[in-house]
């Protein structure tokens, strides 16, 4: 039986053609800055994101603790969304390892914070309170496309307060595809970006911060700090070009299998499905004990799905039509 993974797109493979160019990789000593193919791919990444440099890292929980770190000093706050990644998911990297203070917020159903409550919790300048340094926000978010206008608010908050902006974008090429955008023009508001290839652009592992070269130049300083340091890593940053230059066109696919996916779930009775507006499907179930019988009758059928309520379906490049209409049928019948 062959198996649908459909847990997230952080489970693709490298394809074939993937493998032969990071084969084929000319590979040097990063931490010397000798790895022709890594330099090549940061200055490609970096003019893609309209910014001065760019750094690679092995994960986008590294890329955001780099940049977290790089802006803010030990008693410094940042502002996020509760449900934020660099909140929630990363551990408490910036907490623990650089004594960083999260003012988080609840997120909006858009995936945006209320810019005018972010307003009332920057701190006045008094030795009682962290010092507010940095507003750190996500595109994409659980899926959804943030708008652009809210993004250039944003901007305008945190220039008027004297902050940074940061952008957790480890789908960011979900967003510059469905929203038919530059990367450059989404990076634009933003003082540094986080992108994150092993995700839907199927590479097996990495991500790459940008900002300016001075922001880089002290995220480098913090990737050898928190061993970081990956030697020969151009076999990782053949992978990072070659699916700049065959995998970003393709999430469309991803985004009409999703599409596609809500659409036929939307009719079964006893869920709730939100539409799809990238490569995620979230699928609300009446009770946890609902949403646990279908996820085992599922895995009986060959299909992975999360263990939840609120069930995400991630389509991926390692998803095919005759995939979806596979995970259909499986879901009709377990509701049945």
């Amino acid at each position: 039986m062959s198996w649908i993974d459909l847990r997230s797109d952080t489970v693709t493979q490298p394809t074939a053609a993937m493998r032969e160019a990071m084969a084929a990789a000319v590979v040097g000593d990063d931490v010397y800055g000798d790895d022709p193919t890594v330099n090549a791919l940061q200055q490609r990444v970096a003019q893609l994101a309209g910014k001065e440099a760019a750094l690679i890292a092995a994960s986008g929980t590294q890329t955001n603790l780099l940049a977290l770190l790089s802006h803010c000093q030990r008693g410094e706050e940042y502002l996020v969304g509760q449900e934020y990644h660099t909140y929630r998911y990363e551990a408490g990297g910036a907490a623990v390892l650089g004594g960083i203070v999260p003012q988080p917020f609840e997120i909006e159903a858009d995936g945006t914070l209320d810019l005018a409550a972010v307003a009332k919790r920057i701190k006045p300048n008094d030795p009682h309170f962290p010092i507010t340094r940095l507003l750190s926000l996500e595109n994409t978010h659980q899926g959804r496309v943030i708008p652009q206008a809210y993004m250039q608010q944003a901007r305008a908050l945190v220039d008027a307060h004297g902050l940074k902006l940061h952008l957790d974008g480890a789908r960011i090429f979900n967003a510059v595809v469905a929203s038919q955008t530059s990367l450059a023009e989404l990076a634009a508001p933003f003082d540094s970006v986080s992108i994150c290839f092993s995700k839907g652009l199927g590479t097996p592992i990495g991500s790459v911060l940008v900002g300016s070269k001075s922001f880089i130049a002290r995220a480098h300083r913090w990737r050898k700090m928190v061993g970081g340091g990956m030697r020969q890593a151009g076999i990782i940053a053949a992978a990072m070009d070659y699916a700049l230059d065959h995998h970003v066109e393709r999430l469309t696919d991803d985004h009409q299998h999703a599409q596609q996916l809500q659409a036929g779930l939307s009719k079964l009775a006893g869920i709730q499905v939100d539409p799809a507006q990238t490569n995620m499907v979230y699928v609300h179930f009446e009770s946890a004990t609902a949403a646990e019988q279908v996820h085992q009758q599922l895995k009986q059928q060959g299909i992975l799905v999360a263990n939840s309520p609120k069930m995400r379906l991630v389509t991926h490049l390692g998803i095919t039509t005759e995939d979806v209409q596979r995970v259909l049928a499986a879901f009709q019948q377990a509701l049945a």
